[in-house]
């Protein structure tokens, strides 16, 4: 098979050599915002000829041709600015550096709101999302607080994890199986004020990509999706200045030159100031009442030379809870990443990049006159090194390797009360995942192209403590103690990707997919979201990696001239080695917590439509999917399949933006979901006066459906006026019938008649009013 794939892509090579025989020559350079200096990804640049060719550029603004000597005119166009045009005469390798300029602010804006959408239309990626910024800034949410993760759960095959939830599955996954990068850096815990906020604040946001499908080699280490999400790199040109005042939070960002066309940097910040509302209350002896989070993105570039530019980026964001004496808790992120881009000749682009991640959070609570205290910490140093080679216009090649270096702190508990300290120490794990891949990217005519290519994983499970083996029943077997950086045992797996475009006609485009995506680490949750209390583990001689494996078809049609797509997703996908809890299980402080897991498999299945409209004063889509996520794990329901947790066969998201005026804009999204999977209780019996509850099968019910409306509505004053302060007004109403969705659902036996039992439902949010003043200068 090795054999088999170096003499295809000799044979590819050495066709694009003949064909390109008479001397082709290099075109590249960098693609910008003429007014801030940003870097542009995804842009269209398009060189016209007898036979136009066409490219995009990366994620770091930059693209590459290979045309023969002649006379060409370039186009370049993105989302939001107007198209670039230009005459170019090749007669040797040229580096061209382009600068588009933002379209001005109006009604006609919308006619290209999703161009670079279309673009990926044609393209053999399948499952690739690319979300518009502006249309993020416009969704009506909870509190007024702009959230990239809450617009993804409006897409077709992105489910939310709860109510309120910045947790998303996607594909059956768990909200475990999503990396999300933040400048590469992965970020474990995506949430603040327990999953109602998202980390990730809009205005510090350039780029989000999200793929389900088709997912690129470049990316591993999760089987569902990937969320890339890219900071803004800062103003070259002039001082910039941007932020907003909220219900519950407000904002500030700063970008500015360092030298001017040179460098620039970016510091954006957002807090809460719900302590300082909780400051006023008067105190009634229970003790200091807290709440806030806050955020911080910091970003530097500079730019050293003609072909290289380094970038130093940062996240640093944290959550605080106090509830008086009793009740004490915080968690937060730090990312870092050390970047540098060079470019080798016209073809050859160079991405290397160090990151740093940590999570980690901290519970103490007083009960009883007994506190505790929980310690838990995942922390990644982390190496990266990625080529794009620009072989020719019909062959593109992405290769590269990555390291990354595991410190996970499960969870350690200390009590302490009358007659002294207890403590239930969890061991520190150490492991090292490695990876190294390529993907090729072949067009072999006008209508057919193809990505192909292969990901080699592994990891390394290494000493600094005791590994212990178990049976099927969760009895320890044996137990051995191993030295620091002593390897305990290794995994090795091939990651197969392919995916293909077939162009039906000028207006459709049929596409196919195959991955198989290996994931090493695994969280240990029983919330319907990420909870900071949540558990990572590493895999070990008891817990192997998992794997899935995802077929997936699509068809993909522009309707009216490209006023509208229509697509539709089919996917099956297998998965192996899942991990499943024995009936109450115990996560926390465990140091023996892989006795309580269960191994098995899963499948999921599904559909996915959806309909966009992109021009005129109404624009917006609606999106449907019909699904199956089921799990077999030995020791759950007598081994046969059950329904996962995050299975939910209907989904319905509706949006819709409506311009009014040059000044008043509308935005509205209905979603309904059908009800998470979940056990209720079958029986009951009394033990001790204490009323115990018996349970048979593994989520068998449902909860009540879900469903929502939102409704916002913004005000612009001044919007087409050219001048460097603008402001606007975003009135929004989350929640807008009020429907009393279940969050939680609890047991007890009935008031005034003990043997009769009753559901109590517990509802977060009805209405919900919120109001933000956004400004710029």
């Amino acid at each position: 098979m090795l054999k088999f794939y170096f003499w295809f892509l000799f044979l590819n090579f050495g066709n694009d050599a003949v064909a390109q025989s008479s001397k082709p020559f290099a075109i590249s350079g960098t693609v910008r915002d003429q007014q801030t200096g940003e870097t542009i990804i995804g842009a269209t640049v398009t060189l016209k000829a007898e036979k136009a060719s066409n490219t995009l550029s990366n994620a770091y603004g930059f693209y590459s041709f290979s045309m023969v000597a002649g006379s060409y005119q370039m186009i370049t166009s993105f989302t939001g600015y107007t198209p670039d045009t230009m005459a170019v005469q090749v007669t040797n390798d040229l580096v061209v550096n382009i600068g588009l300029i933002p379209r001005s602010a109006g009604l006609d804006e919308v006619i290209v709101t999703s161009k670079r959408q279309g673009e990926y239309i044609a393209k053999s990626i399948m499952g690739v999302d690319k979300l518009n910024m502006a249309e993020i800034n416009r969704m009506p949410v909870l509190l007024g607080e702009r959230d990239v993760l809450k617009t993804i759960q409006l897409m077709p095959g992105y489910k939310p994890a709860g109510e309120g939830s910045s947790g998303f599955n996607v594909r059956g996954g768990g909200t475990d199986q999503n990396l999300i990068l933040l400048d590469e850096a992965p970020v474990y815990n995506a949430s603040h004020l327990f999953g109602f906020f998202s980390t990730f604040n809009s205005d510090a946001i350039k780029d989000v990509s999200v793929y389900k499908g088709g997912m690129p080699a470049q990316y591993g280490g999760r089987l569902s999706s990937v969320v890339d999400i890219k900071m803004k790199d800062g103003n070259s040109k002039a001082l910039d200045v941007e932020g907003g005042l909220g219900l519950i939070a407000s904002r500030l960002s700063i970008s500015a030159p360092i030298v001017k066309d040179k460098g620039s940097f970016m510091v954006s910040g957002r807090r809460t100031y719900a302590d300082a509302v909780l400051g006023l209350i008067k105190d009634t002896g229970q003790g200091k009442q807290n709440l806030f989070f806050y955020d911080l993105n910091l970003k530097a570039n500079y730019t050293l030379g003609k072909k290289d530019r380094v970038y130093l980026s940062g996240y640093f964001g944290r959550d605080e809870l106090v509830l008086g004496k009793n009740f004490a808790t915080n968690w937060g992120n730090k990312t870092g990443t050390l970047r540098w881009n060079h470019v080798f000749g016209n073809r050859l682009f160079s991405n290397t990049s160090f990151m740093y991640s940590n999570f980690d959070y901290q519970v103490k609570a007083d009960v009883g006159g007994t506190s505790f205290n929980i310690i838990s910490e995942i922390e990644d140093l982390n190496f990266k090194q990625d080529f794009d080679w620009n072989v020719s216009n019909k062959s593109k090649l992405r290769f590269g390797l990555n390291g990354i270096y595991h410190t996970i702190a499960p969870g350690s508990v200390t009590t302490n009360n009358a007659t002294g300290g207890i403590a239930s120490p969890v061991q520190t794990r150490y492991s090292v995942e490695c990876a190294t891949y390529f993907s090729h990217e072949w067009k072999a005519n006008d209508r057919f192209e193809m990505i192909y290519g292969a990901r080699l994983s592994s990891i390394d499970v290494l000493g600094g403590g005791s590994f212990s083996t178990y049976d099927k029943n969760g009895n320890i077997l044996s137990t051995k103690t191993y030295k620091k950086s002593e390897k305990v045992v290794s995994y090795l797996n091939v990651e197969p990707r392919f995916s293909a475009s077939y162009n039906v006609s000028a207006r459709s485009t049929a596409k196919v997919s195959y991955n198989r995506n290996v994931q090493n680490l695994h969280l240990l949750t029983n919330a319907t979201s990420n909870a900071p209390y949540d558990v990572w583990l590493q895999s070990t001689n008891n817990i192997k990696p998992e794997i899935a494996d995802q077929v997936a078809l699509g068809y993909y049609l522009k309707l009216n001239q490209g006023k509208y797509e229509f697509s539709t997703e089919v996917y099956y996908k297998a998965l192996q080695n899942q991990v499943d809890y024995r009936n109450a299980a115990v996560i926390l402080g465990n140091d023996n917590v892989e006795r309580e897991l269960l191994y098995g498999t899963g499948r999921a299945y599904g559909a996915e439509f959806l309909l966009r409209k992109k021009t005129g004063r109404w624009k917006g889509w609606v999106g449907y999917t019909l699904s199956k996520v089921e799990k077999k794990i030995d020791g759950i329901n007598d081994g046969r399949y059950f329904n996962a947790r995050q299975d939910r066969p209907h989904d319905v998201s509706i949006v819709a933006m409506y311009d009014l005026s040059s000044k008043w804009s509308f935005s509205s999204n209905w979603v309904y979901t059908s009800g998470i999977a979940v056990t209720l209780p079958t029986g009951k019996y009394e033990a001790n006066g204490q009323t115990v509850f018996l349970y048979d099968g593994r989520n068998q019910e449902r909860f009540p459906a879900y469903h929502r409306l939102d409704v916002s509505a913004t005000y612009e004053p001044g919007k087409h006026k050219e001048r460097k302060y603008k402001s606007s007004w975003v009135f929004s109403l989350y929640n807008a019938y009020g429907r009393a969705n279940a969050f939680a659902i609890n047991f007890r036996d009935k008031k005034g008649d003990a043997t009769q039992t009753e559901a109590v439902q517990t509802t977060l949010f009805t209405f919900v009013p919120g109001v933000t003043w956004n400004f710029k200068f």
